[in-house]
Parts: C-alpha cells; structure tokens; sequence
C-alpha cells in the first residue's frame, strides 16, 4: 500500500474533516500549538469541521465551550458529535421508547441517552432493559459490578467506545476499553460498541454534518484510522496522541492511513508524491535511505510532512517486499 498523493492541499480535497479530540486538537486542558490557526485556515477554503470523539463522559455543548475557549473557528454543539451520541442512537434504535437502561458513566452518556427518549437506572433492581457503558473518571467497582450482574442476567451490553487508554497532559491513562475489559473478564461477554474503530460513531458524524468527501483525522492506528478503513473513507494520521511515527511504519498494510503529518498544519499542505527508488525515497525535497535496516534522513526537516511521507513510504515499500520491518534512526524517533 502506498501513501495517497495531492497536487493541492487536503482541506480543498475534501469537503469535512472528522477531527478526533484527544491527541489531536488538544491534551488535556491544553490546545495543541498552531491548531486553532490551521483549522481556521481549513475552515476559510471551504472544509466543514466535525470534532468527534471516542470520549463519552462529556455532553456535545461541554466540549464545545472548551473548543471555543482554545479558539477553534466557529464552533457550536452541532459541529461536535460523541460515542455517546452514536451510542444512544444504535440503542434507541433496538429498544422500545422510555426503556430503562443501566447506566454505567457519566453525564455525557445520561443526557444522550435520554435525548434519545431512553430512561437512565443505576441498578438491577429497577428493571433495566440493556446496560450501557461509558467512560467517566468516577467509575468505581461496584458499578462495574452492577453492569457485571446485568449482563449475567442476559440483558444485552453496549459500549460507546473501547479505547484503551486516553492521552492526557500528564500521560498516558486508562480508558473505557480498560473498564469494559473488567466487565468482558467477568461475564465473558461482548459489548455492542459504537466508538471508532467501529463504523457507527463515524456514520453519525456525516448524519448529522454533511459532506459527501469525508476525511478522518486522528492520533490513534487502532481507532481512528482503522475506523476510517472500516466506514471505508480516507484518513491522516497526526504525530500529537498516542501513534508514534514508529507504529505508522510497522502497520501493516490493512492497518494504514491515506496520509501522514505532525500535526493539523498538514490539512492545508500539499501531500507529493513519494518516489521510491529501491533503498531510497523522495518526496519534494525532502529525502530517506535504508541502510541495515534503519531509516535514516538524508534531507529534510525530521517534522515536515515531506519528510514524514519519504520515511513513512519507504518503511512500507520495504516491509511489502521483503517482510523485514524497519528501524528509525534516533532524529526520527525523537
């Protein structure tokens, strides 16, 4: 597989940019520098914005404000779409109006289940229909327990998201997939999930704000860009999350984005082509080699996306026909 190529920038290519949150727009309370510049940038040559997130602790309107307090250009609650959102909607869609559904989460996921009409319970003696869970930084044992019994009991179990972990400003930390992976542990049963990687969170997105060329931006392989290939649309992997440039180039080839760059400024950037000439490759002027087995830069800025795309490409080329995967040297790895 090989990197997608433009002769202009992405946010003219594309009419909407799905823009994952966390790792992307911002770390924790911290906008990520130059982002609000290059959205707005986008935003000014035609691409709609959607800020989507695997998050489900957070009603739309509350990250909302957060975006429009880091200076995100024009953002309001219709331009944020979350997996508890898409959640709410795939359960609605399964269960009778006013159903009573065991809530295992914060917020976020209870205002979206009942603009759905659904009615929120903590527990198994209120005769809940389904179990619902969701991350939030308050949930304890008991409430995995009470979602554990449930499912026990054979009520069926959806899950907004099943994320590992979340990057926060002081790091990596756990996420819902770690909490569901408790209740999986002690039921040993499976969660209808609606988060990325699955399509549903996606779908939702183009539901509710258009566009017919849609392109997933996001930090994560395994969310972000496979959910992409799973709704079957193109992606751009970003440097600022969790994936590191050395995960983009060992992915294998069902595993891999359409583009690549440090951050969101490649939105408005040309992506070139890369020119692959057995153990070198060249993209504008930006050039890499392969020597016994390490990826080395022989010009170009380590960060640009000329460079970025001549590192990525040539890993790939040679993974794909020799089954050897490479190493980057330590200016790449940085």
């Amino acid at each position: 597989m090989t990197l997608g190529s433009t002769t202009q920038s992405l946010s003219t290519m594309y009419d909407l940019a799905m823009l994952d949150l966390d790792g992307v727009v911002y770390l924790g309370a911290e906008p990520i520098p130059g982002v609000a510049d290059a959205l707005t940038l986008a935003r000014s040559k035609g691409m709609r914005l959607a800020y989507i997130t695997n998050n489900a602790s957070r009603t739309a309107e509350t990250v909302a404000e957060k975006l429009q307090s880091m200076g995100m250009p024009e953002v309001t609650d219709e331009d944020v779409v979350t997996s508890a959102q898409a959640v709410a909607h795939l359960m609605a869609d399964a269960l009778p109006a006013g159903s009573a559904v065991l809530l295992v989460g914060g917020e976020g996921l209870r205002a979206a289940l009942e603009a759905r009409g659904l009615r929120c319970v903590s527990s198994l003696d209120d005769s809940p229909i389904a179990v619902v869970q969701g991350f939030h930084a308050d949930i304890g044992w008991h409430d995995l327990a009470e979602a554990s019994y449930a499912i026990q009991a054979g009520l069926p179990w959806y899950a907004s998201n099943t994320d590992l972990t979340v990057p926060t400003a002081r790091g990596i930390a756990p996420g819902n997939g770690s909490l569901v992976q408790a209740v999986r542990t002690a039921t040993g049963a499976e969660p209808i999930v609606a988060g990325k990687p699955e399509r549903a969170l996606l779908d939702e997105t183009i539901a509710r704000v258009g566009g017919t060329h849609p392109l997933m931006v996001g930090d994560r392989l395994d969310t972000d860009i496979d959910g992409a290939i799973n709704a079957g649309i193109d992606s751009l992997a970003v440097l600022t999350g969790v994936s590191s440039l050395h995960e983009i180039v060992s992915a294998g080839p069902g595993h891999r984005p359409t583009y690549v760059s440090a951050d969101l400024r490649g939105l408005d950037e040309e992506h070139s082509e890369v020119v692959i000439d057995d153990d070198r490759a060249r993209c504008g002027s930006s050039s890499a080699v392969v020597i016994d087995g390490v990826v080395t830069i022989e010009s170009g800025e380590p960060s640009s996306t000329s460079t970025l795309r001549a590192v990525v490409q040539l890993a790939w080329s040679v993974a794909d026909r020799s089954d050897t995967q490479v190493t980057l040297d330590g200016t790449l790895e940085a």
